[in-house]
């Protein structure tokens, strides 16, 4: 069977678990139209001859009206509730549409756009929980010695899938959803009753990254204590798990944080001396290329040409390095790398090798989890094109991070675009630069 033949089977078999005919569906699909106020679509004998073609032997694919009303519909289970989470009707319709050949980025947007329908709603973390996944859940909170394996599977679905939604939905969204499933693991993990020993470790990893993620998102969000306590309490745990590499992934996650804050490039340095230290001692080499590559362009931004070529050389070395078992193969890739050479050379080297690097950089980050990324080397390219002498192609660039920083919500690229922004003040009574000046204004109010 051919993908769009099992795309096909897929979404047949998912009507069917549903108790649904070809004109139930129909009528669904009608009825999820008339509540999300779309024009009217044919009666219910035109819109169940499009159920079959896509069921049928040679399918067609529902088009993108259709695949959005039919997600509406698969995002409610037949009691009424809202599921998206791994193992829910939605997350299998989505595999379907993937059968048929939608693309990714389609199918990405499809489940941001139920997401955000949720957060709208008011709904939080239980939507991202299978529905049997809740129950156990519930049960545990209530009796701890319940736990089992599913529960911690449900729980670090929520914060990998949460995660996994940055640079796709404004970060307070995402806070939304974040903080229940960080707080159920928090109980269930230091709670007056303990879980079964052995999923103590497990538990403890979910509330490290649900910690450490919250800790970024409230920085994110302007909320620089919060942010603090999160990631002391990320370390702490961290701590007491015999996984180094996770530990020099809080330490990373939290330099950057710091930077930006007001214990600023001292306080930054101090964290990537730290991570770089903890990944020594951990068995992952992608971590300790990343941990590396933080520690060089920390160097840069200090001034200190020596240090940051040796830790690139360091960051190299690992990252050519085999990675079969790597414990987080996607910790850290080339091209990432290269956006950390990229600052490198805009502080101490020659900002035209900056530029090809930024360039090359924000050209392989086209996920929709890596614009945040983008938009941040967008900024720094734009750095090092003023440096060119090329303003006016700087502001062009600029206006391409403007949107993604007003999507997201993500404080430090708004703080990289208006730090590139200052260095465009020469020119500031150019028409390009009032252009530019006119959009951040617009879009973000500043």
């Amino acid at each position: 069977m051919d993908d769009r033949a099992a795309g096909a089977a897929a979404l047949k078999a998912l009507r069917k678990r549903r108790g649904l005919s070809l004109a139930g569906l129909a009528r669904a699909v009608i009825s999820r139209a008339a509540e999300l106020r779309q024009p009217a679509l044919p009666n219910v004998v035109g819109v169940q001859r499009s159920v079959a073609r896509w069921e049928s032997g040679r399918p067609t694919r529902p088009d993108e009206r259709y695949q959005l009303l039919l997600a509406h519909v698969y995002a409610r289970t037949p009691a009424g509730e809202t599921a998206l989470g791994a193992g829910s009707d939605f997350a299998h319709y989505l595999d379907a549409l993937g059968l048929l050949g939608e693309s990714e980025a389609r199918v990405t947007e499809l489940r941001t756009t139920l997401l955000r329908a949720v957060t709208d709603d008011g709904g939080g973390m239980l939507a991202l929980l299978a529905p049997g996944v809740r129950a156990d859940l519930t049960a545990a909170l209530a009796d701890p010695t319940r736990t089992d394996e599913d529960t911690l599977v449900g729980l670090a679905s929520v914060v990998a899938d949460v995660n996994a939604e940055v640079g796709s939905l404004p970060m307070v969204r995402l806070q939304l959803l974040l903080a229940p499933a960080v707080e159920a693991a928090r109980r269930l993990l230091t709670g007056p009753v303990p879980v079964p020993e052995p999923l103590v470790a497990r538990l403890r990893t979910i509330v490290v990254a649900g910690t450490a993620l919250a800790g970024r998102l409230a920085f994110e969000t302007r909320d620089d204590s919060a942010a603090r306590a999160l990631y002391t309490e990320a370390t702490r745990e961290a701590g007491l798990l015999d996984q180094p590499w996770t530990r020099a992934g809080v330490h990373m996650s939290h330099a950057l944080v710091t930077l930006y804050s007001a214990q600023g490039l001292d306080g930054a340095r101090c964290l990537a001396d730290q991570a770089v230290r903890a990944a020594h001692t951990g068995e992952s080499t992608l971590v300790r290329a990343r941990a590396h590559a933080l520690q060089a362009e920390l160097a840069a931004r200090a001034g200190e040409g020596r240090q940051t070529a040796a830790a690139l050389r360091l960051a190299w070395y690992d990252m050519d390095a085999d990675h079969p078992g790597d414990p987080v193969p996607t910790a850290f890739s080339t091209a990432h790398l290269r956006g950390f050479e990229g600052v490198c050379e805009l502080y101490v080297g020659d900002p035209a090798a900056a530029h090809d690097r930024f360039a090359h950089a924000a050209g392989a980050l086209v996920a929709p989890r890596e614009q945040v990324q983008r938009a941040i080397i967008t900024t720094d390219q734009a750095l090092a094109r003023v440096r060119l002498g090329e303003p006016r192609a700087a502001a062009e660039l600029l206006h391409q991070c403007v949107a993604t920083v007003a999507d997201t919500g993500g404080r430090v690229p708004a703080l990289r675009l208006r730090r590139a922004r200052r260095e465009l003040r020469p020119w500031r009574r150019e028409t390009w630069a009032a252009d530019l000046d006119d959009h951040l204004m617009d879009v973000l109010g500043a």
